[in-house]
């Protein structure tokens, strides 16, 4: 596994940060939700996008969203990944490379799309994941953990219904790793938390949670310490000195791979109705200021590596990060 970079440290200007402040407030006057026809703009869109967007913006009836959440297995994108699965249960012929068509990343973009926790192709594939361990590396006399994979494996075993001892001792492996800031580190040695690893284990935790998991108690107090470790860093920022280690966290490319950025980290806040932190106000005005004239949000390139298909690209407005952003803030909204 390549380690988390770390990027020199890139200060805002001044004149950058006077653009974002007038822009927010011009977007801000507007409100979220308020410019017509997006929502049916949502709704035209693939079925991973449809069912989120009935659950989380229309407020749908539980058996409205989930009769449409079943259409991922069976049309548009989800379907289309599904096709791409090799007889012996893996993706790309490998479990962890190659990015990002191997059998870990397309279940990742599986489990975001909202394919059914009972699948069983995605059930089989993530239980080679949790057998190889897929999130140990190195050789047996040197091995290496990867706490991002480690977050990965949790998320996925949550969703795709493995529960069972390998489970329980992955989620009290991560616990034991925590660092003493709140947040882990997948680089060996280090002693300051990662962005990037920190809400990839973030959001395997809060999948344990939703899906029951024993230690859930635990495991909320771990999450409230790396949520404290994401707000001192406004989710992007240095606590020192308030520069922006990474000017990619700031940009919204979907989907996120192993990779942290405020809208993601926005809304894993949203998806554990965590607490309003009004450090958080930055990258939520970060994220307003963002939105087209039209009310939409664009999508910035993504990652390099191999990719199944494109979802979205180019200059057109992106429904993924329109319906990610519109949720963020409604629950932000909500909680003022």
């Amino acid at each position: 596994m390549v380690a988390c970079p770390r990027p020199r440290l890139i200060r805002l200007g001044l004149y950058a940060l006077q653009r974002l402040s007038t822009e927010t407030d011009s977007v801000r006057l507007r409100g979220p939700m308020d410019q017509p026809g997006i929502v049916d703009w949502l709704l035209e869109g693939d079925p991973a996008i449809r069912w989120q967007v009935q659950r989380d913006l229309v407020h749908a009836s539980s058996e409205t969203w989930r009769s449409i959440q079943e259409e991922v297995a069976e049309a548009g994108w989800g379907a289309q990944l599904l096709s791409e699965r090799d007889p012996d249960g893996r993706w790309a012929g490998g479990l962890y490379s190659p990015k990002w068509t191997s059998t870990t990343y397309t279940l990742l973009l599986l489990w975001r799309m909202g394919l059914p926790r009972d699948n069983p192709f995605a059930v089989a594939s993530t239980r080679l994941l949790v057998e190889k361990p897929v999130w140990m590396f190195g050789s047996p006399k040197k091995p290496h953990r990867g706490e991002c994979v480690a977050g990965f494996g949790l998320a996925l075993s949550s969703w795709f219904t493995i529960s069972d001892d390998r489970r329980e001792r992955l989620v009290g492996e991560i616990l034991a790793n925590q660092f003493d800031d709140g947040g882990w580190n997948c680089v060996p040695g280090a002693s300051h938390s990662s962005f990037h690893t920190t809400i990839n284990v973030l959001e395997g935790l809060r999948e344990y949670c939703v899906s029951g998991g024993a230690a859930t108690q635990e495991v909320e107090l771990a999450e409230r310490r790396a949520r404290v470790f994401l707000c001192a860093h406004h989710l992007y920022r240095s606590h020192r000195t308030g520069d922006v280690p990474d000017p990619r966290m700031a940009r919204l490319p979907f989907p996120p791979r192993w990779h942290h950025d405020i809208l993601r980290g926005l809304d894993y806040f949203r998806a554990a109705s965590a607490e309003r932190d009004p450090r958080l106000q930055d990258p939520i005005d970060v994220v307003l200021a963002k939105r087209r004239s039209d009310g939409r949000w664009p999508i910035n390139p993504g990652y390099g590596g191999k990719v199944w298909f494109t979802m979205e690209g180019g200059r057109s407005p992106s429904r993924w990060n329109t319906l990610r952003a519109m949720r963020v803030l409604a629950w932000w909204e909500e909680t003022t």
